[in-house]
């Protein structure tokens, strides 16, 4: 089969189609279908619950007629960004495309009739994005992958592409008990990460802001006229609510935090940073380990009461996120096509020059 029929059969099944089933509006995110012989974890009711960020019933409708659409075995999606959360700089007359996640099961895309998504999909980091999709009246971007990646991103900070963006407000359109449980460790490590790159005292904004731009130090796009240099700062400004429904209660409960009406203050002792540092994910502490050999616990201490630990965090955390994004970039190419490819990167770039005069 010709390269482009190829791609053209694929397509038909990865793009939402427009068929005719009921939009039903829940309290609550709808769970995943029950997969046979897959034990997946029972978790007590309220459990992750400030991961249950509303939305407008209108966006809540909207968002669940989209991945009813898709013709696929999802079970997980969520949907993110200023197509869903108000950011700062929108403006009323020019709707921003919405991004989505259907997160789908193993092998998906081998259940299409082709292996060149799966092969694609597999590059680091794992994710297949499809651009400028017309559903429902409004203009997608979803990305692809598979339950196993998200959740090992969301553990150990493979990549951070994926747990990364699930740093910020996002909605749940399909739970997962999986995936929740997985979140709720990543959105911990998050407040951990950034707790070791902040002073004693610090504002609740500061905070947000610190663990919102995790994702974005080291993209390329940040330093390439392709992205919003304010992007950030934009994002907490108008999404603050969901951002405090998101992690107050996950700071609040680490012990040597204390949340006070005129701001944050947490311990600064190498004791309680050293127990920050141990618990931090897997790819960002085995780099720590392997450039400062932590085999005694006087070799963690020295580390956790080290005055240049905040910018060796965030120069790892960087280094994470650095070589993945840059993969992606280009596989967008790819999997957009030429003229997709313009289209967005037009897009981007008029965003970036609109954040050079918000620096």
């Amino acid at each position: 089969m010709p390269q482009y029929r190829k791609l053209a059969h694929i397509q038909q099944y990865l793009s939402p189609t427009a068929r005719k089933r009921p939009t039903r509006l829940y309290p609550q995110p709808r769970r995943a279908e029950t997969i046979q012989n897959e034990r997946l974890p029972q978790l007590p009711p309220t459990f992750g619950r400030n991961q249950l960020l509303p939305v407008a019933d209108s966006t809540r409708a909207l968002l669940e007629s989209i991945v009813d659409g898709f013709d696929a075995p999802i079970r997980y999606a969520f949907a993110y960004g200023s197509g869903v959360f108000e950011q700062d700089g929108q403006t009323a007359d020019k709707k921003p495309m919405l991004d989505s996640f259907p997160v789908s099961l193993p092998l998906h895309a081998r259940t299409l009739g082709s292996d060149y998504v799966s092969r694609f999909q597999s590059i680091a980091p794992g994710v297949w994005f499809n651009a400028y999709v017309p559903s429902h009246g409004v203009t997608i971007k979803y990305g692809v992958t598979t339950v196993d990646n998200l959740c090992s991103d969301l553990l150990n900070w493979d990549s951070l592409y994926l747990a990364g963006r699930m740093h910020k407000p996002l909605r749940i359109i399909k739970d997962d008990a999986r995936v929740r449980l997985n979140q709720q460790v990543n959105l911990v490590s998050a407040v951990r990460a950034a707790l070791l790159t902040l002073p004693q005292h610090f504002s609740e904004r500061e905070l947000y802001k610190r663990i919102a731009g995790i994702s974005y130090a080291g993209d390329p796009r940040m330093i390439l006229p392709a992205e919003n240099r304010g992007k950030v700062g934009n994002i907490v400004r108008k999404q603050e609510a969901q951002f405090h429904e998101l992690y107050r209660r996950l700071v609040v409960g680490l012990p040597g935090v204390h949340w006070g009406q005129n701001g944050i203050e947490q311990d600064m002792s190498a004791l309680a940073r050293e127990k920050h540092l141990r618990k931090l994910p897997k790819k960002l502490l085995d780099s720590i380990r392997r450039k400062h050999n932590l085999d005694t616990d006087d070799a963690w201490a020295q580390v956790a009461g080290d005055v240049s630990l905040p910018q060796m965090l965030q120069k790892e955390m960087a280094s994470i996120v650095r070589w993945p994004a840059t993969v992606q970039t280009a596989k967008g190419v790819l999997s957009a096509g030429p003229a997709k490819s313009i289209k967005y990167a037009y897009a981007k770039l008029s965003k970036w020059w609109k954040g050079t005069g918000q620096l």
